[in-house]
């Protein structure tokens, strides 16, 4: 693994100069009961030594002569990343999601490496949850979920799993050596340009040679992919959704995954289009309750550009943005839509040029950035998860849902699937959306009339259904926070 960030996990890095960007993962896991402590801590371990990155803290060059360096903590403390508490009162699911929405709202300490796991027992029933917050630039959706691999197991009475301790990790790098190495690092990268471009160059013009009119058009298309990739937004498409902040509140929906799987099917989609069929119809419907109904929305939209050699750890998708129907009220029309938007979008020429995209992005000032950001109305994210039941420890995993960062837009629906069960996280900035159990609502309807489509038994639900009171947010209307597990 490089020492040193790729762009595109750099930019997640450089976005946290404004907290309102914060980069910030949170998942959490309900078990049936709690996991065995011991050998909780001895898997958390064994990961973290075959994962460097999770003890490796990220030091910058001076005057971004290099991205970003991740480097050995010579001083890592497993105890301090893991931590084991008792459930506060009333032991109920409501208050994990408290403790989630916390860590959300909550910067890491860039003098340890980026991650906290706070295991939560006590909970009604025996019950168990854990509360897992990563950065962004540590890893993205999917490759959290392979890195879970090496946390859970197949059966509650698997064997325990050993591993040779990496020497590699043990000491800090020589701080006074970060200068040679971030020039060498430039000069490797830019070498490497060099050989890439060189090697595409001649088939590029032996085809333009041949075919000037194609290779022309070609040119062209890519310049306008690259132009749509980095238009900027210069305000949000929703007239209520518009107030940025770092207040959160925390929800979710869930959903049979077979049951959102055979409506979209149903009308030509994919899982992905029907989510987002659900999702749009949700907005629709609150902009309605609002008074304020609305054409368009912009979405970002995440695109795993992972392949199949690539290590767990890392940044591994590109931010795609662009606008999205509402006001359809057909959900059949909706989940086709999104079918032919979301398609193009995984097949924009500027993919192949994320990296030199981010690259570019990193050199404007944080300003330019998060006013573009800040003016996307919502992200929708569609993760997936394991088809079949987990452990931990010895404890059954029930329920796994993630909340991921608003990254500047109103809200971020995380889709996660797990073990038959499409589980949504709603992360929302309460700025933004200062009456969120009205949006989640309206987002279940959302969903209900996605799951008609394929005559859906079971309606979409909230599982957590306790209502507490919200910390005070600056909005426009005052709101009470629902907390959706009981």
């Amino acid at each position: 693994m490089n020492a040193f960030m790729q762009d595109s996990d750099a930019f997640a890095w450089y976005l946290e100069r404004d907290p309102t960007l914060r980069s910030t993962i949170v998942g959490v896991a309900w078990f049936e009961r709690s996991p065995d402590w011991d050998e909780f801590v001895t898997k958390i371990d064994r990961a973290t030594q075959l994962i460097p990155m999770f003890r490796q803290c990220v030091v910058e060059p001076p005057g971004r002569i290099a991205t970003p360096r991740w480097t050995n903590d010579a001083n890592f403390d497993l105890t301090w990343h893991v931590r084991r508490i008792e459930s506060p009162a009333p032991h109920t699911p409501a208050t994990v999601l408290e403790l989630a929405r916390n860590a959300a709202m909550t910067a890491f300490d860039h003098a340890h490496p980026l991650w906290e796991f706070t295991l939560v027992e006590r909970l009604e029933g025996g019950r168990a949850a854990l509360v897992m917050k990563v950065h962004h630039a540590l890893t993205d959706g999917i490759g959290g979920m392979q890195l879970a691999l090496e946390l859970f197991d197949l059966e509650a009475e698997a064997p325990l799993r050993v591993s040779t301790p990496d020497a590699s990790g043990a000491g800090g790098p020589d701080t006074r050596a970060l200068i040679p190495d971030s020039l060498a690092w430039d000069w490797g990268r830019a070498i490497a340009l060099v050989s890439r471009a060189t090697a595409a160059a001649a088939p590029s013009i032996w085809n333009a040679a041949r075919h000037p009119i194609v290779a022309a058009g070609e040119a062209i298309e890519t310049a306008r992919s690259i132009a749509r990739t980095l238009a900027p937004a210069n305000e949000t498409l929703s007239p209520i959704m518009k107030e940025r902040s770092v207040a959160r509140h925390l929800d979710l929906i869930e959903v049979r995954l077979d049951d959102l799987k055979r409506a979209a099917v149903s009308t030509g989609g994919s899982l992905n289009d029907g989510f987002m069929a659900a999702v749009t119809g949700g907005l629709r419907h609150y902009h309605e309750h609002h008074g304020e109904p609305v054409d368009e929305l912009r979405v970002t939209f995440p695109i795993s550009i992972r392949k199949p050699g690539d290590a767990p750890g890392g940044n591994h998708i590109t931010l795609i943005r662009f606008a999205v129907p509402v006001a359809d009220a057909d959900p059949a029309s909706r989940v086709r839509a999104m079918g032919r938007l979301c398609r193009a979008a995984r097949d924009e020429r500027s993919l192949r040029y994320t990296g030199a995209i981010a690259g570019t992005l990193n050199l404007l000032p944080r300003s330019v950035i998060g006013g573009m950001l800040k003016h996307i109305d919502f992200l929708a994210s569609d993760i997936p998860g394991f088809s079949f039941p987990v452990y931990l420890a010895g404890a059954r995993m029930e329920r796994y849902v993630a909340f991921g960062p608003t990254t500047g837009t109103s809200v971020n629906f995380s889709l996660l699937s797990y073990d038959g069960t499409c589980c949504i996280g709603i992360s929302v900035d309460t700025a933004a959306i200062a009456d969120p159990q009205m949006l989640v609502e309206c987002v279940r309807k959302g969903f209900e009339e996605v799951l008609d489509l394929g005559g859906a038994h079971e309606p979409a639900r909230q599982p957590l259904r306790e209502t507490v009171s919200a910390p005070t947010v600056p909005a426009r209307r005052k709101s009470r926070t629902t907390l959706p597990l009981g």
